[in-house]
């Protein structure tokens, strides 16, 4: 049974913040907090601000607060562009 994960990059002007993959992630939108399962559609969305949670397996989540950013979901890869 081959488990589907998210493979997510989360950048600033400065560099890397979170490279790794995860179960799940929720990102702060202008419509509110959405959250991304692997096999999500591709969307690109505004980030406003908030936290970016990432679920890893057995682990306790990953939170990053930012101002603001973009993010682009496209066959279970993730990345986004924030600022701190």
């Amino acid at each position: 049974d081959m488990k589907e994960f998210l493979d997510i990059h989360i950048y600033t002007p400065e560099g890397v913040v979170f490279q790794g993959t995860a179960v799940s992630a929720k990102f702060p939108g202008p419509n509110g907090n959405f959250a991304v399962l692997p096999l999500h559609a591709p969307i690109i969305s505004l980030l406003t601000e908030g936290k970016i949670v990432c679920q890893q397996e057995e682990q306790p989540p990953v939170e990053i607060s930012i101002k603001g950013g973009f993010v682009e979901v496209k066959k279970n890869v993730i990345s986004a562009c924030v600022e701190v």
